[in-house]
């Protein structure tokens, strides 16, 4: 498993290529829900996203070859290699399904990266991907499911310890399961770590409930970044050791979440980065009055025109 030591070797590895992203204290009132809660603002990350944190951690921790570096992705992974690959003067390729999102599919191209669209999903843009390292010797990134990305990711959690560390309970968005099982390799048990997934895209749910990661299907407005077919060996493994339980959210309380984070306190998250709140707005996940919740808002590449059709 990845432990809190790669997490900490990590994040001396990637310092000064990323954001200490702030926190924010938000009062019950606000969202209205049962207790304050904290919001860690993962979407002011560098490329919109908590994702160039394991994308450096990988680019860093080995010899990157002349064909350079490649990366399947629904958009916001892919956005960070290129823009991690930019930063290491690394050519780059990202393959992207045809359900990504054209501001994500934009932002990988503004960040000096090839982009190819391929394959209807997620998993269908990861088979050219893997096919195109084999022939060309170019190196991979995974989204999700390798020890540099989890320990990157990890890193998240160590930022916010440290900026709030009487956290009870967090609650994390979950695709492919690459971030919470950072985010839980580093609390290890000490701090509640609850996923949530759209109802219907719920690998990570549908995982712990069968003991081993399995296919399931996509589909909702968070699919282009929570649309994982299946979690990856190393995430299931540590998910089902330290992470507490899954909440599934039906879209409805996604839309709510966006909405609210931009009328009430102007976050504007897209639908995946809207997720874990989504959990407290609609009574999956209900924190007791005394509880100390965090909620991690973890990206912003957002369809601006979407959003403003929610307000």
């Amino acid at each position: 498993m990845v432990t809190s030591e790669d997490i900490e070797t990590a994040y001396e590895r990637i310092a000064g290529r990323v954001r200490r992203t702030p926190v924010m204290d938000i009062a019950a009132e606000t969202f209205g829900t049962p207790s304050a809660i904290c919001l860690k603002l993962e979407l002011f990350q560098h490329a919109g996203s908590f994702k160039p944190r394991g994308a450096f951690n990988n680019l860093l921790s080995r010899e990157v070859p002349e064909a350079g570096v490649a990366a399947a992705s629904g958009g916001n992974h892919g956005a960070a290699v290129a823009y991690a690959a930019r930063s290491l003067g690394i050519p780059a390729r990202i393959f992207v399904p045809e359900i990504s999102s054209p501001v994500k599919v934009g932002r990988i191209r503004g960040f000096g990266a090839d982009v190819l669209v391929e394959g209807a999903a997620y998993a269908d843009a990861l088979e050219r991907c893997e096919a195109f390292m084999a022939d060309s010797g170019a190196v991979g990134v995974h989204a999700y499911d390798s020890p540099e990305t989890i320990a990157g990711q990890g890193t998240v959690a160590l930022e916010w310890q440290e900026q709030e560390p009487d956290l009870d309970t967090v609650l994390v968005a979950v695709g492919g399961a690459g971030l919470i099982s950072g985010i839980a390799a580093w609390y290890g048990g000490r701090t509640r770590v609850v996923g949530v997934e759209p109802e219907t895209s719920r690998a990570l749910h549908a995982a712990l409930e069968e003991g081993r990661p399995v296919d399931v299907p996509v589909s909702g407005l968070a699919a282009d970044s929570l649309g994982a077919r299946s979690v990856g060996d190393h995430n299931f493994e540590i998910c089902r050791t330290y992470v507490d339980h899954v909440a599934l959210v039906p879209d409805t309380a996604i839309g709510e979440a966006q909405r609210l984070l931009w009328d009430r306190a102007r976050i504007a998250a897209e639908p995946g980065g809207a997720t874990a709140l989504a959990a407290v707005v609609c009574g999956a996940y209900r924190p007791r009055a005394d509880e100390r919740v965090g909620v991690l808002v973890c990206g912003g590449n957002v369809d601006l025109a979407k959003l403003s059709a929610l307000a």
